[in-house]
């Protein structure tokens, strides 16, 4: 198993009671590449709103960084149950997108809730290689 795949499984897991919001934080996501944001305030942010809701999760990188920032949003295990799969999101540089998508998992997240309308311009498949690593 390789490194990057060792990070994201240790990252969510599929039975978690409780949805995971997955937020990379490495290569280019989070850093002064992607301007005009306070990247330490938008992680701090989501765990305050978030917490007792969702696990969050800080990982090195999602191998996206054309994307920057990227958060990734893994059902609940009831949310799997009903369907629910992981959605990725990219180019979260804003405290809107962020807010949309705390909204979303307060609300119960993939498969429970369908996410606000505006988050299907962040919404992104990533490359099959990478899916390949995450389900290794």
């Amino acid at each position: 198993m390789s490194k990057r795949a060792r990070r994201t499984e240790s990252a969510g897991h599929a039975g978690a009671a409780q949805p995971t919001v997955t937020v990379c934080r490495g290569c280019c996501c989070g850093s002064a590449k992607v301007p005009g944001l306070d990247h330490a305030a938008q992680l701090r942010g989501l765990r305050e709103a978030l917490a007792g809701t969702a696990k969050i999760r800080v990982t090195d990188c999602l191998d996206a960084c054309e994307r920057a920032n990227v958060v990734v949003v893994q059902p609940s295990a009831a949310g799997r149950k009903a369907g629910g799969r992981p959605v990725w999101l990219g180019l979260v540089n804003d405290e809107d997108a962020t807010a949309d998508i705390t909204a979303w998992v307060e609300g119960g997240g993939p498969g429970l809730t369908e996410p606000p309308g505006i988050l299907d311009l962040y919404a992104f498949r990533p490359s099959r290689r990478v899916q390949a690593e995450l389900h290794e």
